[in-house]
């Protein structure tokens, strides 16, 4: 690398660097495994392609022990890193699933959206959406159906869940649905949110006080979607005008799960609180985790309170 490229024209930890020559470096999310047979959990894995014309993918989960004709609910995840780094097979993703997928006896499609900057937003919402039109694709008779769906997922149990950036994804497509005829091929159940990435310019709770880290945030939105509605874009901020309504969200429960001393808590409070007074019709539920930061159970999955997430997720996949 020369001294001209070496030198950082932004650093965005702790997701990446850009470089002065325009060039960057990812640092999160970049240790990739294979998928196959877990030993640990005993889930199977295997890569699949959504859509030959882009390239969108996904990495599909199911217990190695399934027994016909039993259907189980089919969770479509959405990984998070600020919409610029991770994948489905990030080590710490798939580890991730294969343990909610062993816990909750799920089906799991976790989809590999493109990422900021190569493709600029709203491609990660388009390429997430379009994994779900190839969901309901296995509804039609005809079709290029995976079987892993066809023999062992029931579309009408189908869950959207993702963390950071990825239950801002399903938030998003909840929305989505309810406008399209999509709604009556799937049945969205409900919509597990773990951290979710909302943000806006005014601060509100920790933010007012925890300026490094308001600052911290800002820059990343700032970066993946420099619009001229900066923090207050309604990708962002779902409580800003030109927002659609809360109560038009197309599922019958959400629960939402926040980490006491993460940055973006508030905004998930908030957007917990703003639901149940929306007049949408569904159960909303909450829960939030002592003494942990964004994404913990990503970075550390064998701890006691990560182990406990995964359980309130699995249940909440059950009930």
């Amino acid at each position: 690398m020369s001294s001209i490229t070496s030198e950082v024209a932004l650093d965005l930890f702790p997701f990446l660097k850009v470089y002065k020559d325009g060039t960057l470096k990812r640092l999160a999310g970049v240790e990739v495994v294979p998928p196959g047979l877990d030993p640990e959990t005993n889930v199977l894995s295997k890569d699949i392609l959504i859509q030959p014309k882009t390239g969108v993918s996904a990495r599909i989960y199911r217990p190695n022990l399934v027994t016909e004709p039993q259907k189980l609910p089919l969770v479509v995840y959405f990984h998070g890193g600020a919409f610029c780094s991770a994948s489905p097979a990030s080590l710490e993703y798939h580890t991730s699933l294969n343990k909610l997928v062993a816990e909750a006896n799920i089906i799991a499609l976790s989809v590999d959206y493109r990422l900021v900057p190569e493709h600029p937003l709203p491609t990660a919402y388009e390429d997430s959406w379009a994994a779900l039109q190839w969901v309901a694709s296995h509804k039609e008779e005809n079709g290029n159906h995976e079987a892993w769906i066809k023999d062992y997922a029931e579309l009408d149990e189908v869950f959207l869940t993702g963390d950071s950036s990825g239950a801002n994804i399903a938030h998003h497509l909840a929305l989505r649905i309810k406008e399209s005829n999509l709604s009556y091929k799937l049945k969205i159940v409900g919509i597990g949110m773990i951290h979710p990435y909302f943000w806006g310019t005014n601060p509100i709770g920790s933010e007012v006080t925890d300026q490094f880290r308001k600052e911290l945030v800002d820059k990343w939105w700032l970066y993946v979607c420099p619009s001229d509605k900066g923090c207050d874009d309604p990708l962002i901020n779902p409580f800003v005008d030109g927002s659609s309504d809360l109560a038009n969200l197309a599922c019958d429960r959400i629960l939402v799960i926040v980490a006491e001393k993460d940055i973006l808590k508030d905004r998930g409070r908030l957007y917990h609180d703003k639901l149940v007074k929306s007049g949408w019709k569904g159960k909303a539920e909450f829960m939030e985790t002592e003494g942990e930061d964004h994404v913990f159970h990503i970075f550390h999955p064998d701890c006691a309170k990560a182990k406990s997430l995964i359980q309130r997720l699995a249940s909440f996949f059950k009930m």
